[in-house]
């Protein structure tokens, strides 16, 4: 939310915006020749985001997510279309903070049962999936996203029809969708559950049962040692081997001989010392939950619940005994999961009998949770907080047009995406708002064509009023305000530029105005005498260090003279030091990352 105080506008921790008239064109022709500023009354109004509700249709399980997303969220997705559910996962990933889920689902579809009975997607279970796909895209387009992947495993592997599945699922979806390999599932599988429940020290076990393969992945020291994929999903095997509710037991019979035939390799190469074994999917779910006896209301209770080998046999032989209509009333076990519950249990029971396993635990992570640790730990998404080449043209020879050294806006659009990206984690921006502050770089300075005095007012009029190819409206809009902002006054409520941006892009107009005068300063004697910048958080300040081949006590000062506008907008104490370095320096390296790709956990090249 943004209060005001003592004529001045700052960002407090919830966003929020101002209900402000628009200042007209008028009003700037009267500033102009005036030279002051107008000063129409202003009422500050909150606007508070409210999370929206969407709730599903259709058959399975389908989670309620209440979604929110205040300006500043880095947000990665990520959608999961296997062989017996799609899933989707939003969620908010910072570097050195616990991932924050801001909306998931999960459909159940069946997609694998056409594929496994006659090698082909039904026409019917392709447009179910398309029909959900759809509607997800209708969440996920909500959000401001960072990155997102979308990737399809066993049973779209194996369809002869797979391409044309993808291209209509790439056009519900409006995203590509890839088919991974198994062992590219297996490891986004390590990586989602060393992302929720890291296991440092240990060695382990991971079994994930899916629609149409099992896989079997050894992890070592936090890292994945070796990994195994099997057509063991619990939809294949029903659809191949049980005909009969409930199963005969000479089908149980030729499913176990099939399931041990397939474990044998695995379970000779993977051994059988591992400090803790760990079930993902919802048959793994099931299993915690029916032994523990937690009802699908309370299944997130479930998570890293362990079971005993004995207590998993006794289940198995009790459900196989049952049929459709007994096992859907064992507590813990859905309705749909108690068609595939007989053969996902025995996949379990298999691997911890052939590899001496006492116990299973179980862990809500999947595919889904390493697609978005993978994008954050690639940084997807970088790019966006950059111009495009076509924008970086308009906006240079806009600048070389009013007569602006080159050379000095080019190291002031450097050294502010360097600081943009470096703080980050401070920010919390969208990439998109480094876009903006880039493009106000090449131009703050292009006022003194009219006029020395009051520059940046001039500045802010000359981008207001330019035809910038490749810039929408509002994009110019914002880039002319934070050209008019990058010296003397700060953002405040009165000014007529302020009120004039949409009321979303005041905090970041805010946030952003120390960033481009910081960048400024660092080229104060416009000699680009600074060759690179650290930033580092330390002792609660911001440790702003320079390195150069000369002196730069002017550049210093200068910068020393934004900490006070930095310490009240962020709240944070910034500390500038300098020293002189060689020439062939490396580009900078920050502690949340290193240009020009992004940090950790922030955006880059995917």
């Amino acid at each position: 939310m943004l209060s005001e105080g003592e004529g001045r506008v700052t960002a407090s921790p919830a966003s929020g915006c101002f209900d402000i008239p628009i200042w007209n064109y008028l009003e700037y022709q009267t500033f102009v020749l005036r030279r002051r500023e107008a000063k129409p009354k202003a009422s500050l109004k909150a606007d508070e985001i409210n999370p929206s509700h969407y709730e599903f249709g259709g058959h399975g399980t389908r989670q309620v997510s209440h979604l929110c997303q205040p300006e500043s969220m880095p947000l990665y997705a990520s959608v999961d279309i296997g062989s017996n559910s799609v899933r989707m996962m939003v969620a908010d990933v910072e570097p050195n903070q616990k991932t924050q889920i801001l909306a998931e689902d999960r459909q159940v579809t069946r997609l694998g049962a056409s594929v496994f009975a006659g090698g082909s997607i039904s026409e019917d279970a392709m447009r179910f999936v398309c029909d959900n796909l759809a509607r997800t895209a209708q969440v996920i387009h909500r959000f401001d996203l960072k990155g997102l992947r979308a990737v399809a495993t066993s049973a779209v592997r194996d369809a002869n029809n797979q391409h044309e599945f993808l291209a209509r699922a790439e056009e519900a979806l409006g995203y590509p969708v890839e088919i991974i390999s198994g062992s590219e599932e297996a490891r986004l599988i390590h990586l989602g559950v060393q992302a929720r429940w890291p296991q440092p020290g240990r060695r382990i076990l991971l079994i994930d049962v899916g629609g149409g393969s099992a896989e079997l992945i050894a992890g070592d020291q936090g890292l994945l040692a070796e990994s195994f994929s099997k057509p063991l999903g619990a939809v294949r095997l029903a659809a191949v081997f049980l005909h009969h509710d409930p199963p005969l037991p000479v089908e149980l019979h030729q499913m176990n001989e099939y399931i041990h035939e397939k474990l044998a390799d695995p379970v000779t190469r993977l051994g059988r010392r591992f400090d803790r074994t760990i079930g993902t999917s919802a048959t793994a779910a099931a299993i915690v939950s029916a032994v523990n006896k937690i009802t699908r209301a309370h299944r997130e209770d479930a998570d890293r619940l362990p079971v005993s080998r004995s207590e998993i046999r006794r289940l198995y032989q009790e459900l196989s005994g049952l049929d459709l209509g007994a096992r859907r009333k064992v507590t813990g076990i859905g309705p749909r999961r108690a068609e595939l519950i007989v053969p996902g249990i025995a996949v379990f029971l298999h691997v911890l009998e052939a590899m001496d396993q006492d116990s299973l635990f179980y862990s809500a992570a999947g595919v889904r949770d390493g697609i978005i640790a993978d994008l954050a730990a690639r940084g997807a998404g970088g790019e966006l907080s950059r111009l495009t080449t076509d924008q970086r043209r308009v906006v240079e020879d806009m600048a070389s047009r009013y007569g602006v050294q080159v050379e000095h806006v080019r190291k002031v659009a450097q050294l502010s995406h360097d600081l943009f990206l470096a703080l980050a984690p401070v920010h919390k921006l969208r990439p998109r708002q480094g876009r903006m502050l880039e493009a106000a770089a090449y131009l703050h300075d292009i006022g003194h064509f009219v006029s020395d005095t009051g520059h940046h007012k001039h500045s802010y009029y000359l981008v207001l009023n330019s035809d910038m190819a490749g810039f929408t409206d509002g994009e110019r809009q914002f880039i002319a305000s934070l050209c008019r902002y990058h010296r003397k006054s700060a953002p405040t409520a009165r000014h007529p530029q302020f009120q004039a941006v949409t009321a979303d892009e005041r905090q970041s107009l805010i946030l952003l105005t120390p960033l481009l005068r910081l960048a400024d300063s660092l080229d104060r004697g416009h000699g680009q005498r600074v060759d690179r910048i650290t930033v580092e958080l330390r002792d609660g300040n911001v440790i702003l260090g320079l390195e150069a081949t000369a002196e730069t006590d002017l550049e210093m000062w200068a910068a020393e003279r934004i900490a006070d506008l930095f310490h009240e907008t962020y709240g944070v104490p910034l500390v500038v030091i300098g020293a002189r370095t060689p020439r062939s320096a490396p580009s900078p390296l920050t502690e949340f990352g290193e240009r020009p790709e992004a940090p950790a956990g922030w955006p880059g090249s995917a």
